[in-house]
């Protein structure tokens, strides 16, 4: 709950931030921390994928430093393989010998050649190293009901069948858990270009085959909205209802608000800082208004929204495939994130999956990868730091915030959120958006011993790259005191700071 007041804070000007801990709470879904990863640009080939022949250190292709580093972010669920390109690709060209699979251009992202050597196998390769579920999006825009049956089949059925044999064949004798399955991916866009009608019909055709064989329980999560479309929302959710266990949502924050010049990653002054949260808290508005057509229907929460594409779309890094997506990562990358996370957890009772985009090399990743070299964006930090709310008991928070305002636009100065673990640690996320203004804030009621980290840099446009790869890293963070219950925390301008505090 925020309280905006207009006056800027002083460092000795307390801004108060109340953790609700009486009040009713739901537990912050560890899916809501997920990743996406989809065939485009490099972010899957040389960035997840290298190949048997690799001279970069790899454990059956897929390389090993990209791994150890996201395994460390405990990355609950991957989503693949798309994003557009999931309407345009034929599972059976990736599974089988490598060097008998077809090729295919890759038609909505850059016109290159896929060589389908990262399919099935591998992606589910991929999800047992990650220690990540795996959360599959079939092909509703080009391909048929049969292929999308023949693929659940492919990979869970324990039977003697067809598909089944067909997977033994090519080398996998047991199926593979799969939990997460999407029936299309934006229906209303490259997957479609559908109504809310037609695509709901289609969901209802698709979705009859998608079967679930032995012990293997699928939930179902049916295209949902385009940012603001709220009447696909609601036909989904009249025609479709419980057929569904979960319903997407795509928001992308575009830093200077226009599609045809989305700004530079790591290029801006302090107005387009502004404007990127300015467009990052539109992701507040829609969930809140996409929730409460939800509750109309389902007023008891049983479908849950799954904000399945989200983060910052820069114009691509000067030089590079235009239809790469490939873009720098900088600090704002990483209090956007903060913000965005944040929000899930606010809206957590029906918020159950959040997959960032994407995971390496395109758009807002936690990676960047240039043939062997590798570092970690500033955005990877932020998912780090976060790791303790994932699967803990949300605390709500009124944050009394001042106003940060550029031009006639304003936004929250301050943001946070707030949970507790099943030891009783609680863990708060404070967010200070001003570049230049300190904050002081007085969390209550907490007490015990405290231990701080912060994400700052002294540019709001500094980021990591393969010379220094360290420019924006998390830190010790001690600048708090307790005193009479309460905590009082100094946030420098610009920064992201996590406190923990035991029991």
């Amino acid at each position: 709950m925020l309280r905006v007041n207009q006056p800027l804070p002083s460092v000795t000007d307390p801004v108060n931030a109340t953790l609700r801990l009486g009040e009713p709470a739901h537990v912050i879904h560890r899916n809501i921390h997920g990743q996406f990863a989809e065939h485009l640009g490099h972010c899957i080939y040389g960035g997840l994928w290298v190949g048997h022949d690799s001279s970069i250190a790899h454990t059956r292709g897929i390389r090993d430093d990209v791994v150890l580093a996201l395994r460390k972010l405990e990355i609950p669920v991957l989503r693949w393989p798309g994003g557009c390109f999931a309407d345009e690709y034929h599972w059976k060209d990736g599974i089988g010998p490598l060097d008998k699979r077809p090729k295919m251009i890759n038609t909505h992202w850059g016109g290159v050649v896929e060589n389908n050597h990262f399919g099935t196998h591998e992606f589910f390769d991929l999800c047992e190293q990650l220690g990540a579920e795996p959360y599959v999006c079939g092909n509703v825009g080009s391909g048929t009901v049969q292929e999308m049956m023949e693929w659940v089949e492919y990979m869970t059925s324990d039977a003697q069948s067809p598909m089944a044999d067909l997977r033994r064949k090519n080398g996998r004798a047991e199926p593979w858990k799969l939990r997460y399955f999407g029936v299309g991916n934006e229906s209303w866009g490259c997957g479609g270009n559908m109504r809310p009608e037609y695509y709901a019909d289609n969901y209802r055709r698709y979705n009859t085959y998608v079967k679930n064989y032995g012990n293997n329980v699928i939930e179902r999560i049916a295209c949902g909205a385009n940012a603001g479309d709220y009447e696909w929302t609601r036909v989904l959710m009249e025609r479709v209802g419980n057929r569904m266990n979960g319903l997407s949502l795509h928001w992308y924050a575009i830093p200077t608000g226009d599609w045809s010049k989305k700004g530079s990653a790591t290029q801006f002054d302090e107005s387009e800082w502004h404007s990127t949260f300015v467009q990052t808290f539109r992701m507040k508005h829609l969930l809140e208004k996409h929730c409460a057509i939800m509750d109309e229907f389902d007023p008891d929460k049983q479908i849950a929204l799954m904000v399945d594409e989200w983060g910052i779309w820069c114009d691509a890094e000067p030089g590079t495939n235009p239809g790469f997506l490939h873009q720098q990562n900088s600090l704002r990358d990483a209090l956007a994130a903060a913000v965005n996370l944040n929000l899930f957890h606010h809206q957590c009772a029906r918020v159950k999956m959040a997959n960032i985009a994407q995971a390496v090399n395109v758009l807002q990743a936690m990676v960047l990868t240039d043939g062997a070299k590798m570092c970690l964006t500033p955005t990877y930090h932020t998912f780090e730091m976060y790791r303790p709310h994932k699967g803990a008991r949300h605390i709500p928070v009124e944050l009394d915030t001042p106003e940060y305002q550029v031009g006639k636009s304003t936004i929250p100065m301050l943001h946070a959120s707030a949970s507790m673990d099943v030891e009783g640690r609680k863990h708060i996320s404070l967010v200070n958006l001003h570049p230049s203004q300190s904050a002081c804030v007085r969390t209550r009621p907490l007490q015990g011993h405290v231990t701080g980290r912060i994400l700052t840099a002294t540019s709001i446009t500094a980021h990591n790259d393969f010379e220094n790869p360290s420019s924006v890293a998390p830190t010790a963070f001690t600048d708090f005191a307790t005193e009479h219950s309460c905590l009082v925390t100094n946030m420098p301008p610009k920064s992201l700071v996590v406190l923990e505090c035991l029991p």
